[in-house]
């Protein structure tokens, strides 16, 4: 593979404007392609087979008039002090926000708060229900704003009017505060550097890489359902993976520069050594990501795929577009540098750091693993869910309308639970009907049971359930339990069935399949990582340290995004403006997220050290020379990722908020904890023993050249020309 890139290098670079060319026709294309074929992107976050979806088909098919799929919005309607909604203003107030809401477009259905008895007990709030006709996602921004301006008429006349429903939230979108990472990035880059040149080279190909990536993305979008946080994750890791390999390959561009090369064969040397690095690490990442589609979610394995795809671009981009680039640069990347100190230093602080490990290792190791260990505690904690009005900004009218229902209903009435009974196999139907509202009436945590809405066959009935907990509540996902174990008591008694579905009910199904998928995920994680790092290392111990460091790093991020999102830690400072169970999608993302970049730090930091040994240095100055060649780059690609996930925290969305979050802290502790602190102190402590394979092993695997170190014996061979191996075969 080196030679293969070691030719590709070299030719991107002789061939640089038709490689360019070609980059530009791709990305033009792609954007005009999204800009006139994308699509609605969804906040759907259903999965197939689950009751909540099953019952949702039945009612489609035998109760279309129900609207079982279609979005959903609740209308608080408060009078003002002293005055009630019961009164003559009052009332006229609500039938006249009532009309309003039945002319809004989309909307299939409304029910009037005083048809429902759906008034506080205090006569001061009323409650209205609205349907549409289409999915959330379906509706149009400009449909969202008309369903909030029926309310313009009653807030006119004193009355508080706030929506709640998944009616009201729009896609999630980035803003210009997520491009702060990106200019922190740019810093980190110039001071690694020392050029602006260089410094702007990788900021490029990334911009370019996830430009094309994003381009598909949305071009995608026309032709199938995306969940609207895909093209959110595959930007965060596009940008990070595009700078950071690319600063792999420029790094090693000016190595070769500096010993006297000329620009062609630097730019070959530096894609078939540094190049083979990051194809493999790429494809860790690319592997994490398609793997999601392994647990069975549909929308988050899209999200792996459309993530992996530009992960992939930016692989591709850092073989060609990126030499192409060297090729216009030529050694100005390598020009005057911009001197961030006076002189330069004979011991770099790398080296200083690997040698204060390896004499203190046993306190440095015990340190780091107890410190992860603290960190990690509140993972213990850890409740998974599904966000909804709850967990809105403050200041949004779904926070305010969860606050007031909840006052005036109880926060069961922010999520009701649709009850499908499905009597056709009964002989007394209506009998049968009353005795699951009965049923389900006895039932803890049960605050009302609705009359139920039958279809016009009679053999399907629908029954609002509204719970005494809130949506996010144990007691809840007990009562949804509860009530679908009275299913097989009413078929035995009646031949009626029943399933339960709704959008809290949907958000239970989804976050406990999430949950069940985690730890066969990281199963998967685990021994795919274990297997890669021993083809790359060829040693047991080295893969075992690693994946041992990575589950650590997992559950110090689980902790520390527990700490901050559900607990409420930090979130002044850190900006988050609301609390709640942790995204049920987000331990797996970052799993496989956090595993592709973690190999990164592993492929880059350990191979160094790797081949000292192979020469034959003594293993402590073996850790020493490769971390000291390996460290200011990690240190450099480490500091972009955290940047620009941290860029991500400034979101108004709390879910895109969390992962971004999640991400920058889990790379701060993999690679500063992990990887520069607690990995030399292992290999100091192991020394020869950290390379051990048993022979039968070493036999039948295969070798992995990922340093590109056997190219390197054959141009450096004497009487060896570079330039003959351009035509060579291998």
């Amino acid at each position: 593979m080196a030679t293969f890139l070691y030719r590709l290098g070299r030719l991107s670079f002789r061939r640089r404007a038709l490689v360019a060319a070609v980059w530009a026709a791709v990305l033009v294309a792609l954007g005009l392609g999204a800009l006139t074929l994308s699509g609605q992107l969804s906040n759907s976050v259903t999965i197939p087979g689950t009751e909540s979806q099953r019952a949702v088909d039945q009612l489609t098919e035998k109760f279309p008039q129900a609207n079982a799929g279609g979005a959903t919005a609740r209308v608080v309607i408060e009078a003002p002090a002293g005055t009630t909604v019961t009164d003559a203003k009052g009332k006229a107030a609500v039938e006249a926000l009532v009309g309003q809401l039945k002319t809004a477009p989309k909307v299939a259905a409304v029910v009037d708060p005083f048809q429902a008895q759906s008034i506080s007990p205090d006569k001061h709030v009323a409650l209205a229900q609205v349907s549409y006709g289409a999915k959330a996602y379906e509706l149009t921004d400009g449909d969202r704003q008309a369903l909030l301006d029926t309310a313009n008429a009653a807030r006119d006349a004193g009355f508080t009017v706030e929506f709640g429903g998944d009616a009201v939230q729009g896609i999630p979108e980035t803003g210009a505060t997520e491009g702060l990472g990106v200019a922190v990035a740019a810093v980190v880059l110039i001071i690694t550097f020392g050029s602006l040149v260089a410094a702007g080279i990788p900021l490029l190909t990334a911009l370019i890489g996830v430009g094309t990536g994003m381009g598909g993305i949305f071009l995608a979008s026309g032709f199938l359902e995306l969940n609207s946080n895909t093209p959110i994750l595959a930007l965060m890791i596009g940008l990070a993976v595009g700078i950071d390999y690319a600063l792999f390959i420029v790094s090693r561009y000016r190595h070769e520069l500096s010993l006297g090369r000329d620009p062609e064969e630097a730019a070959g040397r530096a894609t078939g050594t540094a190049g083979s690095a990051v194809v493999f690490a790429g494809l860790t990442v690319i592997i994490a990501l398609a793997g999601l589609t392994v647990i069975g979610i549909p929308f988050l394995g899209q999200m792996g795929v459309a993530a992996a795809v530009t992960v992939a671009v930016a692989v591709v981009i850092a073989l060609t577009l990126l030499p192409a680039i060297l090729g216009f640069a030529g050694t100005r990347v390598a020009g005057e540098r911009i001197r961030l100190r006076r002189k330069p230093v004979e011991t770099t602080h790398g080296e200083r750091w690997a040698r204060f490990v390896a004499r203190h290792r046993w306190p440095v190791l015990l340190v780091a693993v107890a410190g992860m260990a603290v960190v990690a505690l509140p993972a213990l904690g850890m409740q998974l869910g599904l966000p909804n009005d709850s967990t809105a900004a403050p200041e949004s009218t779904q926070k305010k309308a969860y606050d007031i229902a909840s006052r005036s209903f109880g926060e069961g009435s922010n999520g009701p639970l649709l009850v499908v009974v499905d009597a056709g196999a009964s002989t007394d139907r209506q009998a049968a009907l009353g005795q699951a509202a009965a049923d389900i009436q006895k039932l803890p945590d049960v605050a009302a049971v609705t009359p139920p809405r039958v279809n016009q066959s009679g053999d399907t009935a629908l029954l609002t359930v509204i719970p005494k907990s809130g949506p996010s509540s144990t007691q809840t996902e007990d009562l949804v339990a509860a009530i679908r174990g009275e299913s097989g008591v009413l078929e035995n008694a009646t031949g009626a069935k029943l399933a339960v579905t709704g959008q809290t009910a949907a958000n239970i199904d989804v976050s406990e399949k999430l949950s069940d998928a985690m730890l066969p995920y990281l199963a998967l994680i685990v021994g795919l990582a274990f297997v890669l790092l021993m083809l790359v290392f060829r040693s047991v111990v080295v893969p075992l340290k690693a994946t041992i460091g990575f589950l650590g790093s997992v559950a110090a991020t689980f902790g520390a995004v527990v700490a901050v999102f559900q607990w409420g830690w930090l979130t002044d400072l850190l900006g988050v403006e609301s609390t709640g169970p942790i995204m049920s999608m987000l331990p797996i993302l970052l799993i496989g997220v956090l595993f592709g970049l973690a190999m990164d730090y592993q492929v880059f930091l350990v191979t160094r050290m790797r081949e000292e040994h192979v020469h034959g240095a003594e293993p402590q100055e073996a850790m020493v020379t490769g971390f000291r060649h390996g460290a200011r780059v990690v240190v450099a690609a480490a500091l972009i990722m955290i940047s620009v996930f941290a860029g991500f925290v400034l979101a108004e969305s709390t879910l895109i908020q969390s992962i971004g979050f999640a991400l920058a802290f889990g790379v701060l502790v993999d690679a500063f904890v992990v990887r520069m602190t607690l990995v030399p102190a292992v290999m100091s402590l192991l020394g020869r023993g950290a390379w051990w394979l048993p022979k039968w092993l070493d036999r039948i695997l295969p070798d992995v050249d990922v340093e590109g170190e056997k190219l390197t014996k054959h141009l450096d061979a004497p009487g060896d020309e570079p330039r003959e191996l351009v035509g060579a075969t291998r």
